[in-house]
């Protein structure tokens, strides 16, 4: 997929625009591609719908608004700055609890193929003991026919001779 460098700007309903970079639009975008779509889709939605919760977007270091910059005081950088971190710590914890589910979901799966394996070399354990026991009848037999034929070739061979 091919991504502009530019940040990407989100509208949702109910609240206002959020920015992400590239980066985290692909990390977020990735959680969506995953193979493993068995989370619970309205916790997913409630957890996005919190993530995109904002309360400004214009980023006071940002150059996207040109000369329309608005110069913030101190008090509201630092406002601004306790919001985008708790918009960041939001958006870790989500991933984070994204990544558990993940994990927890390979983990079982994992157990479930291991415990498939484990029947499987039992079948083939079973199967291999009830060969050897077949072939040691087999070489039991052989032998028991082999000394036979070796009597029967003595009988044959006192007869013929005179």
């Amino acid at each position: 997929m091919f991504f502009s460098q530019e940040p990407v700007v989100s509208q949702c309903p109910g609240s206002q625009e959020i920015e992400f970079g590239t980066d985290e639009f692909q990390e977020i975008l990735s959680s969506f591609q995953s193979p493993t779509q068995y989370c619970n889709e309205s916790l997913d939605d409630q957890l996005l719908s919190q993530l995109f919760q904002s309360r400004d977007s214009v980023d006071p270091n940002s150059g996207s608004e040109g000369s329309n910059r608005a110069v913030y005081t101190y008090e509201e950088r630092q406002l601004r700055r306790k919001e985008s971190n708790r918009k960041s710590a939001r958006l870790c914890r989500w991933r984070k609890k994204r990544h558990l589910q993940n994990l927890t979901y390979e983990a079982n799966r994992l157990k479930m193929e291991n415990q498939e394996l484990k029947n499987g070399l039992g079948l083939v354990l079973h199967q291999s003991h009830v060969i050897w026991a077949d072939n040691q009848r087999l070489r039991s037999e052989s032998i028991d026919l082999s000394a036979r034929l070796s009597d029967l070739y003595q009988i044959l061979c006192t007869m013929q001779s005179p």
